[in-house]
């Protein structure tokens, strides 16, 4: 190698040599290793603050659900709000609006009525009888048309709008059926979240009025009951619930000190990070089977006359953004347990990480060839290189802790942009500057 590049060794060596320097000065600057009868009982401390922060995680999840539920009316209405339009919720709506609207009408006193009109208008003896014969048609004819006018009602627009509207403005009764005080649209009765539908059953009976079923007018005003929940557990359920909503603005904070100090008492803080995102991802496995094992559990104990079907899918709905969280941190602890894994001395960590720089710096140097020069920048960078990655990752975690409901897209763009902030640190990192030599540079002779 000639004095004319100052015995500097191609970019993509440099980083190995780099790389090899920080091993060295690493092992070099360990000193004597902790007597052997105090990492045991470290390692045992943080073994059991990462189990605790792995089960903390998942209790933060449901107390951030829950919070979020019962304070934020747009994320409760975003989660009742599609109800309206699903196909089982409808068909339980107009299996119970069309059992009360049948119930205000008397079928008997319809056919006296009709058979008293027949006998008044002089027609032959046997017709008032066979009259008499037509109470099941005219029963399965009226049930009929009361099901049509509901099944209207219930799939237009107009319903849509009036079921929004209505838990928009009970949203504030919600706490109050969940701590067990009644509302005015949300309440708790023997056990079960119940909506009104009398504002349905009074469109109903207005569709009936037009359509020319003169009896419906003397339906009377009808209060039932639509069960959104039910479940002979639920008084100890909205306990808890009650509870995690408490909980649900410091226990998320008190999760991140306790798996920071597990990571802070452990002999292999590396190996810490690790263990504690993987205790998280199982975490929120667990929590994720668990909301599938209880909605069946849910369902199996059900009363006999609910529809499985909606009870179904309001569970769905109610858990929808829980299992959102619980797929959320999951894809966080996985992606933190990569990157530290990633990060360590292993055979395939150190590899992949000699590819990447290869692959960066012979793009580097393809630049450089066409005339790019980074000067001041690359001294820079190679000079503040740790820094600016902490800093890169210090504002990824800033993005996900500060943003309202991150989802699992948000997570992985996060990862994203961190890799190619990485990848761009490791461009602009041009290395040392070379040395001055004497025997070369004019200024020094």
């Amino acid at each position: 190698m000639s004095d004319g590049d100052g015995g500097r060794p191609p970019a993509g060596e440099r980083s190995e040599l780099d790389e090899l320097r920080q091993r060295v000065n690493a092992l070099e600057g360990a000193g004597p290793s902790r007597l052997p009868g105090r990492r045991p009982l470290r390692s045992f401390g943080s073994v059991l603050l990462v189990l605790l922060a792995a089960l903390l995680s998942a209790l933060s999840v449901v107390a951030v659900w829950a919070n979020g539920i019962v304070q934020d009316t747009d994320r409760y209405v975003a989660t009742v709000g599609p109800l309206a339009s699903d196909p089982d919720v409808q068909g339980a709506v107009t299996d119970r609006v069309t059992d009360v609207v049948l119930a205000q009408v008397d079928v008997n006193a319809l056919v006296g009525q009709l058979t008293d009109a027949a006998a008044e208008r002089g027609v032959p003896p046997r017709l008032p009888t066979l009259l008499g014969d037509l109470d099941g048609p005219i029963s399965d004819g009226l049930e009929r048309l009361v099901r049509d006018a509901v099944e209207q009602v219930v799939t237009s627009s107009a319903f849509e709008t009036v079921w929004v509207d209505a838990n928009r403005r009970a949203h504030s009764a919600l706490d109050k059926a969940l701590t067990g005080r009644s509302g005015t649209a949300v309440e708790l009765k023997d056990d079960e979240v119940v909506i009104d539908l009398a504002p349905v059953v009074a469109r109903v009976k207005d569709r009936l009025v037009e359509a020319g079923f003169s009896p419906a007018a003397k339906i009377p005003e009808v209060h039932t009951d639509f069960v959104v929940f039910a479940s002979e557990d639920v008084g100890k359920v909205k306990t808890y619930v009650r509870v995690l909503e408490i909980l649900g603005g410091w226990l998320p904070v008190l999760t991140l000190v306790i798996a920071a100090a597990g990571v802070y008492v452990a002999s292999h803080r590396r190996y810490a990070v690790v263990g504690t995102g993987l205790a998280v991802f199982v975490a929120m496995v667990a929590l994720g089977t668990g909301l599938t094992v209880l909605r069946d559990v849910y369902l199996d104990h059900l009363p006999p006359e609910a529809s499985r079907a909606a009870a179904g899918t309001v569970y769905d709905a109610l858990v929808k953004f829980l299992r959102a969280g619980v797929r959320t941190l999951g894809a966080v602890a996985l992606l933190t347990a990569a990157g530290a894994f990633l990060c360590g001395p292993s055979r395939i960590a150190v590899l992949m990480r000699t590819a990447c720089r290869r692959g960066i710096g012979a793009l580097r140097d393809v630049a450089a060839s066409a005339g790019l020069r980074l000067g001041p920048v690359g001294r820079f960078t190679h000079r503040f290189k740790r820094w600016i990655g902490v800093l890169i990752l210090v504002v990824a975690a800033v993005v996900l802790f500060t943003w309202s409901y991150p989802t699992t897209a948000v997570v992985v763009w996060t990862a994203v942009l961190v890799l190619a902030g990485l990848a761009i640190r490791e461009f602009l990192d041009d290395g040392p500057a070379p040395p001055v030599d004497s025997r070369t540079d004019p200024v020094a002779r």
